[in-house]
């Protein structure tokens, strides 16, 4: 079954690291609650604010040029393109994604959820050859054994 990255963008508040109210963190959590007996949860986390990240830049080359660190806040950013947390998701499709998403207690005016499909080793073709394949399946083996 396909993977879903549900991201949740940022505001104002949010972005100023303001903790949401009681009666909020319970909707989320009952929704978490909800998203974990259906079965569907893999991960789940909010963010803390740009101000306390930063941002890696890359060239074509990083060996003549390596990549540039910006620390945030990200203020010349609109808040809406920022991250303000995520939900790994497994679902059958699309519409199942969406129709999860759409339970989601978020009571902000214009709050947005993005959905994106994850790739899976399948979507990379022939250039993901069985050997890194195999790579790619101990290090996910290897991740799960720290959990």
């Amino acid at each position: 079954m396909p993977r879903f990255m549900f991201i949740i963008k940022s505001n104002h508040d949010a972005e100023g690291g303001a903790m949401p109210p009681q009666e909020a963190l319970e909707a989320m959590t009952a929704y978490n609650s909800s998203l974990s007996a259906a079965g569907i949860l893999l991960a789940g986390e909010g963010l803390h604010p740009t101000k306390e990240g930063a941002r890696v830049t890359f060239t074509d080359d990083v060996d003549a040029r390596p990549p540039t660190v910006t620390k945030g806040p990200f203020t010349s950013d609109p808040v809406h393109t920022l991250v303000a947390g995520f939900w790994l998701v497994r679902c059958k499709d699309l519409d199942e994604a969406l129709s999860w998403v759409k339970k989601c207690p978020l009571k902000l005016e214009g709050a947005q959820i993005e959905v994106r499909r994850i790739h899976e080793a399948e979507d990379f073709g022939h250039e993901f050859t069985p050997e890194l394949r195999a790579e790619e399946e101990r290090i996910r083996k290897e991740v799960e054994g720290r959990k």
